[in-house]
């Protein structure tokens, strides 16, 4: 499974090393945008904030439609809630599988391709997803919809297309981005809250990453559909769940508490509530 992994990474990289002999115009500068903010709220909007740390609610059919989403861009909605819910308890320490704790490599490219979080562990930390069998399946079959995209992109609209507007964001975003979180974030750049782990915000990858950078604030209230906390933290993920809030697609959107506990620590008590829809 490493190996499909690890090929599967360097194959999303061959694209875009074609791109200097490739002739590009505006079109493909306006394809390469939309692919960007497509990956970036996929994965920060759908996998993160609403997967992972359910900041809102929504319907059934919407929840699918942000789990196959994500799995367009291979990732795995159960996969990556159970790991990330990991991170946040044990973050900094030497039971955190993505932290900088065992290195760049491990924060950076070994997280995607180890194994070590078992089944049995993924269905403690996500046995509110494991209720619905439509996320099982793409938790089961998390290449199909990966595959299927990329097909359908590259027979639709070519194979510049592809590379600028699915390779380039999935590779900047999907593995570069979050990995740069791991690692940056837990690193470098200032702390506004005395959290239990060492993360910071980092502008940016902050500005870069549409809100995923601000990662201090973030772990300092998990369960929060907002991460960039001041008018000048960019936070477009943000941003467009409130959109959707605003059409009636979501709803019960988790804000920033008026007066929030001074307190924390690393118990299950704690960890169950910042996760409760």
């Amino acid at each position: 499974m490493k190996l499909l992994r690890g090929l599967g990474i360097g194959l999303l990289h061959v694209p875009i090393l074609a791109l200097p002999w490739r002739p590009l115009t505006w079109r493909h500068g306006i394809a390469f945008v939309v692919g960007y903010l497509l990956v970036a709220f996929a994965l920060g909007g759908g996998l993160h904030r609403y997967f992972a740390h359910r900041a809102f609610r929504t319907s059934r059919a919407f929840q699918l439609l942000l789990g196959v989403l994500a799995a367009a861009y291979f990732a795995d909605p159960i996969g990556f809630a159970g790991r990330h819910r990991h991170h946040h308890r044990w973050a900094d320490t030497e039971r955190d599988l993505v932290g900088p704790h065992h290195g760049v490599w491990a924060a950076w490219i070994g997280h995607l391709l180890a194994d070590d979080f078992r089944e049995r562990e993924l269905g403690g930390a996500t046995a509110d997803l494991r209720r619905y069998p439509e996320l099982v399946w793409l938790h089961r079959w998390s290449l199909v919809p990966g595959l299927a995209a990329v097909g359908l992109v590259w027979l639709v609209a070519g194979y510049t297309v592809l590379a600028v507007a699915y390779c380039l964001p999935l590779c900047l975003l999907g593995v570069h981005g979050i990995s740069a979180v791991n690692y940056v974030c837990h690193r470098f750049g200032p702390r506004r809250f005395p959290t239990p782990d060492h993360s910071t915000n980092h502008p940016v990858l902050g500005v870069l990453l549409l809100g995923e950078g601000w990662h201090n604030n973030h772990h300092r209230f998990p369960g929060s559909a907002r991460c960039g906390l001041r008018w000048w933290e960019l936070d477009i993920v943000y941003q467009c769940i409130r959109l959707l809030s605003a059409v009636g697609l979501v709803w019960a959107v988790r804000e920033i508490p008026r007066r929030p506990r001074v307190a924390i620590g690393r118990s299950r008590l704690v960890a169950r509530a910042d996760l409760t829809p």
